[in-house]
């Protein structure tokens, strides 16, 4: 048993903590050890512990929540997830402050904020939302106070609120900033965990595409809670439910604020939708854009939907690929550059030095091929007349 321990320890099993390493043996092998067995195994034989433990500097230590879903915290992990066998992501997920159960989890190539819609749907699944949001002071969350502000916001008397803040508003969570890393120690212990079993059995399990490891969290994350959830000292839970017959398509999307040209067409970015007729016009209104995960658009008036009509054609591509940043609701979402950036960063891309002709379908054009060929009959009845 010795020997076969060493030698899944240097072969199979390489780069795994102790405590995970006897729990992989119980589990796979069919070696029901001891942690103290196994550590003193290995340690005769000169295999040491890739996650070493070193004494902890003075802190007071926070009590925790006594009931759960009275505060959750939230960031995102840089971390080679994949090692070598695939791109460097970045894990979103969220943790309950009473119990350390872990809410959800989702990978994307940056930390932007279509991940962490995606780990608040899966709590709105799951155990319910929380009361309040604890996170650092990310761009994501809130805009920095230094950025100068919008006339429209101005006018109004505050800062509009990023996606993820109007998310908040919406859903009644109360969002908390932690001035520090340590502040928010709980979260930063999930991700020293993860990134040691995480990792491991990601390799294990031979996955290298984003896709895959997305597919992979949930089984993972429901054996991760068995095994370190912690009950909370009030066993009644506060956190809320989805409410019924809300889509939550409408609240975990990005909105935008635009104005209707003349021709009932709206832009956003490089989109441009036309409005179909109903009986009424929109030209100089006010409606509201929303922009959801799958990629589709729906444009709305004073809460009403609108039939709308895309004029440019649909991208396969993500919405967080698609788009470089999306802080203000208020502002049209930014063009990537291709950069690595915060989202929240200002972009980096250059003014165009000519303008960009409009494309053959463009209305412009149509508009034009219209006006051309009354201009043409016109000519053709003048002469006829001459003549």
């Amino acid at each position: 048993m010795r020997d076969r321990l060493l030698r899944l320890a240097r072969t199979k099993y390489t780069r795994v903590n102790f405590q995970h390493l006897t729990e992989l043996l119980a589990a796979h092998e069919r070696l029901p050890l001891s942690r103290p067995t196994v550590h003193r195994i290995l340690t005769a034989a000169g295999v040491a512990s890739p996650r070493t433990r070193r004494p902890p500097r003075h802190r007071t230590r926070r009590t925790r929540m006594p009931q759960e879903g009275m505060l959750a915290q939230f960031d995102g992990s840089h971390h080679a997830w994949l090692e070598a066998r695939g791109p460097e992501l970045v894990l979103h997920a969220g943790i309950d402050d009473a119990t350390s159960k872990m809410l959800g989890g989702f990978f994307e190539e940056e930390e932007t904020t279509a991940g962490y819609f995606q780990v608040f749907l899966q709590a709105a699944r799951g155990p319910g939302l929380p009361l309040a949001a604890y996170t650092d002071k990310h761009g994501i969350f809130a805009r920095s106070p230094r950025q100068p502000l919008t006339l429209e916001e101005q006018l109004q008397g505050h800062r509009a609120p990023t996606q993820l803040g109007r998310v908040f508003q919406e859903l009644g969570i109360q969002w908390i900033p932690a001035s520090s890393p340590q502040a928010k120690g709980r979260i930063e212990r999930l991700f020293g965990a993860l990134q040691d079993r995480l990792v491991t059995e990601l390799r294990m399990a031979g996955i290298q595409t984003k896709e895959a490891a997305n597919a992979f969290l949930p089984d993972f994350i429901a054996r991760y809670n068995a095994r370190f959830a912690k009950p909370a000292a009030h066993p009644e839970p506060v956190d809320r439910s989805w409410p019924p017959g809300l889509d939550p398509d409408t609240i975990f999307c990005f909105k935008y604020l635009r104005t209707v040209a003349n021709d009932h067409t709206v832009a956003l970015g490089r989109d441009l939708l036309q409005i179909l007729p109903d009986g009424r016009s929109y030209a100089k209104a006010r409606v509201e854009i929303h922009e959801h995960l799958d990629g589709t658009i729906s444009v709305f008036s004073q809460g009403r939907p609108l039939a709308i009509k895309r004029l440019t054609p649909a991208t396969s591509a993500p919405v967080a690929a698609r788009r470089g940043t999306r802080v203000n609701p208020q502002q049209p979402p930014l063009r990537s550059t291709g950069s690595r950036r915060k989202e929240g960063a200002p972009s980096a891309a250059k003014p165009a030095a000519h303008p960009v002709p409009p494309r053959a379908d463009h209305p412009w054009r149509q508009y034009d091929q219209v006006q051309r060929l009354k201009a043409a009959r016109q000519r053709q009845r003048t002469e006829s007349l001459n003549a």
